[in-house]
């Protein structure tokens, strides 16, 4: 299974098989270990250890703290990162544009009210679609001017599930 991972600016591509694992192409030893009644995880990479604690934060981020430092870890299966990239969660902002169904599903969450200021990236509705929840985002920042949807309706692809309109500078 290939995952796609972004910490910060670094984007790593791991490729879990039955061989072993590959990041970026390159073969790595890797085990975890669970800590008896801690929430710490032994992270062996190939001859480094590292201590680590890690908590998932949203659809498919985790916050890890190691090395004594917080990171959010964005990490996607290639499913994922093509719906998202449907979703336009890829795409270069060029103003407000409504929020889609990137296919037929399920709305899980909505996670914005009309008036909310909204940022590019940010996620805004969470839709389940075959057995996967996927977190549509904001393609630029913008103001929810209109909620099509609910929690637990059921929408098809292409579907207008938000409107933003442009952030009034002075007001925003």
């Amino acid at each position: 299974m290939l995952y796609h991972v972004s910490i910060g600016d670094r984007r790593l591509d791991v490729e879990v098989g039955p061989d072993g694992v590959l990041v970026d192409g390159r073969p790595v030893t890797v085990t975890l270990e669970h800590r008896d009644g801690t929430p710490m995880q032994g992270l062996h990479i190939d001859n480094e250890t590292y201590r680590l604690v890690g908590s998932r934060v949203g659809s498919g981020q985790w916050k890890l703290r190691l090395r004594g430092s917080a990171v959010v870890a964005d990490v996607v299966d290639e499913r994922t990162r093509v719906i998202r990239e449907m979703a336009g969660g890829a795409a270069a902002a060029q103003g407000p544009r409504p929020i889609v169904a990137p296919m037929p599903g399920m709305v899980v969450k909505v996670e914005v009210t009309e008036g909310d200021v909204v940022q590019a990236g940010q996620g805004v509705v969470i839709v389940e679609a075959m057995k996967m929840e996927n977190e549509l985002r904001a393609h630029g920042p913008g103001r929810v001017s209109r909620v099509h949807v609910g929690e637990g309706e059921a929408v098809e692809k292409d579907q207008i599930l938000l409107e933003l309109d442009p952030v009034d500078d002075a007001a925003g």
